[in-house]
C-alpha cells in the first residue's frame, strides 16, 4: 500500500488528520517536501520546521478529512507556502528596520573578494526573484526548491500543467534578463 502512496496514486480510504494513524501517515509521507519548501523560502532550519509543524497542527485541530494523500499533500503545501512567504516578508521588514536603526552608515565590508562576490550574487538573485510577479515566482519556488513536477505545481496553484510550463518559461526568461548570464558568481 505504501508503494502506491509514494508513487502518488490516490488512496482508497479518506485520511482524517485527527486520527492518529492517518496523521502519522500524513506526517511520514509529506514532511520532507514541506520542510524543503519552507526552508527554501525562509532559509532558517528551526523556522522551517516550526512552519511545517504548524500546518500539521492546523489540519489536526480542524479535524480535516482528505479524500486522498495527494489532496492532503497539496493542501499542506499551500498552507506551508503561504505561511513561509508571510514569515519571510515579516523577517525582511524586521531586518531592514533593525539594520536601519543600528547599522546605518556603520556597516563594514566583508573581507575577501570571493566572499564579496558570492554575497553580491546571492543578493542579486534574491532581488531578481522578488521582482518577479507573484505568479511567476510561485512556480519557480515550487519547482526549484520544492522539487514538485509541473502537474503537482498545477494542482497546488489551481492551474493547468500547460499554464505551469508557460509561467516557468517566462519566469526563467525574466530572471535571465534581470540577472544577466555573466553577472553571477556561483563557485
Amino acid at each position: 500500500m505504501f508503494s502506491n502512496l509514494i508513487k502518488g496514486n490516490s488512496q482508497a480510504k479518506p485520511l482524517n488528520a485527527a486520527n492518529p494513524a492517518d496523521f502519522r501517515t500524513l506526517y511520514n509521507e509529506t514532511f520532507a517536501i514541506l520542510y524543503k519548501i519552507a526552508w527554501r523560502v525562509v532559509n532558517d532550519e528551526e523556522a522551517a520546521e516550526d512552519l511545517v509543524h504548524d500546518s500539521y497542527i492546523k489540519a489536526n485541530e480542524k479535524a480535516l478529512v482528505f479524500p486522498s494523500l495527494d489532496d492532503a499533500k497539496f493542501w499542506l503545501i499551500r498552507v506551508v507556502k503561504n505561511a513561509s512567504l508571510n514569515y519571510a516578508k515579516r523577517k525582511t521588514r524586521e531586518s531592514k528596520a533593525y539594520h536601519k536603526a543600528f547599522y546605518e552608515d556603520h556597516r563594514q565590508a566583508t573581507s575577501g573578494e570571493i566572499d564579496l562576490l558570492k554575497e553580491e550574487s546571492k543578493e542579486k538573485v534574491l532581488e531578481a526573484l522578488n521582482k518577479l510577479p507573484k505568479s511567476l515566482r510561485e512556480v519557480l519556488v515550487l519547482r526549484e526548491y520544492g522539487d514538485l513536477n509541473y502537474r503537482e505545481i498545477g494542482k497546488v496553484l489551481g492551474i493547468t500543467e500547460g499554464n505551469v510550463k508557460v509561467r516557468m518559461f517566462r519566469a526563467r526568461a525574466q530572471l535571465e534578463k534581470l540577472i544577466g548570464s555573466n553577472d553571477v558568481y556561483l563557485s
